[in-house]
């Protein structure tokens, strides 16, 4: 399994349909990527909350060739990072769902969903995008 270092509670999170985020025990920072020891107090203690995979796109960009994309991911695609209030504006990559029929725009609020991706030969959990509710407090 992928992940055996700081990030490990993360990829488990995953395999069970969840997504949990890393926070500081002491300061209530959140990390990601995952760290051993908190950077902004020096506490050793973090602790993993889940966390809602809602928030909004703070930059996208198309694809027209597939630069090692996993199979079944049509052409174009567009990759996301997405911005999660939720997580102390923490920020997650993906892909934005292809049916959807919005424009991807900075600021537009999107609900993530779980899905498997073949990587490799080897499947993995990965995050996609799809355009949500914009009136949703959480993802502002």
């Amino acid at each position: 399994m992928k992940g055996l270092g700081a990030d490990a509670p993360y990829w488990q999170a995953l395999q069970q349909g969840q997504l949990k985020l890393q926070q500081c025990s002491d300061c209530s920072q959140w990390h990601w990527p995952a760290v051993w020891r908190c950077g902004e107090c020096g506490s050793w203690e973090q602790q993993w909350r889940e966390v809602t995979p809602r928030g909004r796109i703070y930059s996208w960009t198309r694809s027209h060739y597939d630069f090692g994309a996993p199979k079944g991911l049509p052409l174009p695609y567009v990759s996301v990072v997405v911005e999660l209030a939720e997580a102390g504006n923490l920020r997650l990559l993906g892909h934005l769902a292809a049916n959807s029929d919005k424009q991807p725009a900075i600021g537009m609020a999107v609900e993530g969903e779980l899905f498997h991706c073949e990587v490799d030969g080897e499947s993995i959990p990965a995050w996609r995008w799809q355009p949500g509710n914009t009136t949703t407090e959480a993802a502002q």
